[in-house]
């Protein structure tokens, strides 16, 4: 099983909307091939942590379940779409997409201060300086820990 770390910023999908949406959701519009590739290593059942971005506190508010592998992501393609990339009209594979599934709204989001202050977090790709990517892997031990932080809130 592989462990993730999905961003986003809460105005434009927050953990909220994904709940609303009562079934899975694409996890689209990701244009960045370090973290396109990171999708493409995604499994059914994997699990992901949703990390609200780019807001007055960051924090770690919930947990999404990977429930379709990688396949091409159709907004590229689409020139009404904000995440519109002319170079995958001849490469419709170019980037891809996920599904995830709500899974957990935590009860006190796991805030990125917080994560900063726990020295077991030290290497987490989340914590390294200029890391702006939308996904990123998670560790083992890192997921645990991180539970174990939510869980204690």
């Amino acid at each position: 099983m592989g462990y993730w770390l999905f961003k986003s910023e809460p105005s434009s999908f927050s953990l909220e909307d994904l709940m609303a949406r009562g079934a899975p959701e694409p996890w689209s519009g990701v244009r960045n091939f370090q973290a396109r590739n990171f999708m493409r290593a995604m499994r059914p059942g994997d699990l992901g942590f949703f990390y609200h971005s780019s807001c007055v506190e960051p924090a770690i508010v919930g947990e999404v379940e990977v429930t379709r592998a990688f396949y091409p992501d159709h907004t590229a393609r689409d020139p009404d779409d904000h995440h519109y990339d002319p170079r995958a009209i001849a490469n419709p594979e170019l980037w891809s997409m996920v599904d995830v599934a709500f899974r957990e709204r935590y009860p006190v989001p796991v805030t990125l201060a917080r994560l900063k202050g726990c020295p077991a977090l030290a290497g987490m790709r989340l914590l390294a300086r200029g890391n702006r990517l939308s996904v990123l892997p998670v560790t083992e031990d890192e997921w645990q820990i991180i539970q174990g932080l939510a869980r204690a809130s």
